[in-house]
């Protein structure tokens, strides 16, 4: 069989409702208006983490963060470690399959020897490997306040370089479209990851982009320009795709990694209140939170020649479902990997209803799980480092998606049953933590 082509764009704290195919009406991001319009978009599509490094490991792995050996946000010193080798990505997976890999953008899994891009199975790769960095000097300054010096962060191949003064989603552009033109060449599938650190902070956007929102206020106005760069780039690479002849054999994914993020370090003027220029659309909470405004992603998928136009899919799906997916369609044995995430392609090209039973989160003290229209979040925090909300919250998310209305008081059975099944795959992944990973890694990267 002729194998398909793969591109997965990623968003980097990009709100359920920060797109204008998902209902934003003060930004416009038409070239992934045209893709969800050229295939599914998805209306109950998670993360499998609130926050970065756990979401991305999922996504790449197939496996829920603890089962990937990543739960928390990895730091950003070139001593991190990350992701474990023997783990395999879906890149491994394809690359066995004859396929040529590569990865433009944000790692954030891993810095050490080991952790990085070329240790999980990609061919080529050009980006940055800590959390965020500058958008022109491509400095990492997080953790300044932990006394951790800044760090130039670009690097193509393993080895440093320097692109002082571009705005690097542009330079993603650049670098994925001259992948694409190689991998034409070569005559051999490609598999493409293009994880944008927009809208990450820091909060940083050509004035070419601004002047397209010169009527928002400034949070939103720069949230939209950095948005619209991406929208843009996403059109460019798309259309280097179509000249090669390859656009209905390609099938794409794009989502993002979390949702939207509120810490005040996203303002540039000093400012110490939380930022407001991302949002959840209809949804409560934010990056961190199981909420589902923390977890539930705008996402999309297009493939011409397998997955029918023009849907609209409220089936449940999950960044490890990606993993499966692709290697099922691309001809692979998927029962050869450890995988929590299922094949969705059968619901997007056939209708069927969802794999999942159910779907699982973990955020510190945080559980949650959600069965059909059932939601139930255990001690959900809806600000970091505060006490939690609720220390049971109950949700029918058919009747309310935005969790406004507890109602774990007026069903204790479905409460019961929900937090039973909650907690035996908490306590399931607990366990593999402390027998298996945290001995595995010497605590090196773990949290405890």
């Amino acid at each position: 069989m002729n194998k398909p082509n793969y591109i997965v764009f990623l968003t980097d704290d990009q709100g359920y409702g920060d797109l204008s195919c998902m209902g934003a009406e003060d930004l416009r991001t038409p070239h992934l208006d045209a893709l969800a319009a050229s295939g599914v978009r998805f209306t109950d599509w998670y993360s499998n983490s609130p926050v970065c490094s756990p979401s991305r490991a999922s996504l790449l792995t197939g496996r829920y963060p603890g089962n990937a050996g990543v739960r928390s946000i990895l730091g950003g010193r070139r001593t991190e470690p990350g992701l474990p080798q023997e783990v395999p990505t879906i890149a491994t997976a394809l690359r066995e399959l004859g396929y040529r890999t590569g990865l433009v953008g944000k790692w954030h899994l891993g810095l050490a020897p080991g952790s990085r891009p070329e240790d999980h199975g990609f061919d080529t790769w050009f980006g940055f490997m800590a959390g965020c960095i500058d958008y022109y000097s491509h400095i990492f300054y997080w953790g300044l306040a932990n006394k951790v010096s800044p760090m130039h962060d670009l690097w193509e191949n393993g080895c440093e370089v320097y692109r002082d003064g571009e705005y690097f989603t542009e330079l993603i552009t650049e670098r994925a479209v001259a992948f694409i033109r190689e991998a034409a060449a070569e005559d051999k599938p490609f598999f493409l990851y293009v994880p944008y650190n927009a809208p990450h902070y820091p909060m940083h956007a050509p004035n070419k982009y601004r002047e397209r929102f010169a009527d928002l206020p400034w949070d939103r106005q720069i949230m939209a320009a950095m948005l619209s760069a991406v929208d843009d780039s996403v059109g460019a690479i798309m259309e280097e795709v179509r000249r090669q002849g390859m656009l209905d054999t390609t099938c794409v994914f794009f989502s993002s990694d979390n949702g939207p993020s509120r810490e005040s370090r996203n303002w540039l003027d000093g400012c110490q209140d939380p930022y407001y220029g991302g949002t959840a659309g209809k949804l409560k909470g934010h990056k961190f939170s199981l909420y589902e405004g923390g977890i539930r992603m705008p996402a999309l998928m297009s493939w011409p020649a397998r997955i029918p136009a023009g849907q609209i899919c409220s089936e449940m799906g999950a960044a490890m479902d990606i993993f499966p997916t692709f290697l099922a369609a691309a001809g692979g044995d998927v029962s050869d990997y450890q995988c929590d995430g299922c094949d969705i392609l059968p619901m997007v090209v056939d209708g069927t209803p969802t794999p999942h039973e159910n779907l699982f989160w973990e955020m510190l003290e945080q559980t949650a799980v959600r069965q059909g229209n059932w939601k139930l979040v255990l001690n959900g925090q809806l600000v970091e480092h505060e006490v939690p909300e609720n220390e049971v919250h109950l949700a029918d998310l058919s009747e309310d998606m935005g969790e406004t209305n507890n109602l774990a008081d007026t069903h204790p059975d479905i409460v019961t049953e929900l937090r039973e099944r909650a907690m035996e795959w908490r306590n399931a992944i607990e366990a593999a933590w402390q027998d298996y990973w945290l001995p595995h890694a010497n605590g090196s990267n773990l949290p405890k």
